[in-house]
């Protein structure tokens, strides 16, 4: 496949570019500096310049574009950065695939926090309502900003993605830190579920729905046995060989970074319901596997 690439240099993106190159697909990236070869165009979603002809030429786009939501403090600047970095890059992605007469798949980022900062013990899954709170509301413009595409006839998917574990990037690095101190603990009582994946389960995941022609819509991209808090702070204690008997209070996270604490409070037993209906196999289905491959 030809596939078109935006936020190709974070995290998921340089894994996942890693990982479809390896398999013998041609890539291009979509930068905002100047284009260092011929796999690379340039692009400025903030003043709506894309070329229109990569994307004609190519089977899919893949979008994981966005500024991290991992980051202290959330400043109100930021947090419309957070929201104008995802909306800039989908709505033109999205308008310009329509305006091609809908013939480039969209495979698009969303996140967990579609269903909200905290649904108890209710199970989750892509038929299950949305939730409320600004990552909630964030997570549903996202996937609006995707209809254009959708409307013209094209493949249309979205990545509800929980949290992506692996030493190399995205949160664990930093949830590691206090662990590493001995200060390592859960937070508030623990029982709230912590929607989590592995990296590779999420490159192999992202690939199936990028290359299965049939698939569009949501897929909860989340480890199929939900864990609890406590469960991934036993387990990432365990392996660290670090004590894990402090407790952070719950009111502490949300009166020091608010609404990123109130979603790291919170409780999302989301399930991949539709990963799995479509035959996807997950390498690292319990927090033990997922907590033990990111570490390796």
């Amino acid at each position: 496949m030809k596939i078109v690439l935006s936020g190709s240099s974070g995290f998921l993106g340089t894994s996942l570019r890693s990982s479809l190159a390896a398999d013998g697909h041609n890539l291009v990236q979509l930068v905002r500096g100047t284009p260092e070869g011929p796999g690379q165009s340039q692009w400025d979603p903030y003043a709506g310049r894309l070329d229109a002809e990569v994307v004609a030429s190519a089977d899919a786009v893949v979008n994981l574009s966005g500024v991290p939501v991992a980051r202290v403090p959330w400043t109100e600047a930021y947090r419309q950065k957070v929201v104008e970095s995802r909306l800039a890059t989908t709505s033109l992605l999205a308008e310009t695939i329509a305006s091609l007469g809908g013939e480039t798949a969209l495979v698009n980022a969303s996140g967990i926090n579609f269903y909200g900062a905290d649904r108890g013990d209710e199970r989750l899954d892509e038929d299950s309502s949305p939730g409320t709170g600004f990552l909630a509301e964030m997570a549903k413009q996202w996937e609006a900003a995707t209809a254009p595409a959708s409307d013209a006839g094209a493949r249309v998917a979205q990545l509800r993605t929980a949290v992506v574990l692996d030493r190399a990037g995205g949160s664990l690095p930093l949830m590691m830190m206090p662990f590493r101190l001995g200060l390592g603990g859960r937070i508030g009582d623990g029982t709230q579920w912590f929607p989590t994946v592995s990296l590779a389960d999420y490159v192999d995941a992202v690939t199936l729905v990028l290359t299965d022609e049939t698939m569009r819509g949501p897929y909860n991209l989340t480890a199929p046995e939900p864990a609890t808090n406590e469960d991934f702070t036993k387990e990432l204690g365990r392996r660290l060989h670090r004590p894990t008997l402090l407790r952070v209070p719950a009111f502490a996270m949300t009166t020091v970074v608010g609404d990123l604490g109130r979603a790291m409070t919170g409780s999302i037993r989301a399930t991949p319901r539709r990963l799995i209906d479509a035959g996807f196999a997950f390498s690292h289905r319990t927090i033990a596997d997922q907590v033990g491959a990111a570490l390796r």
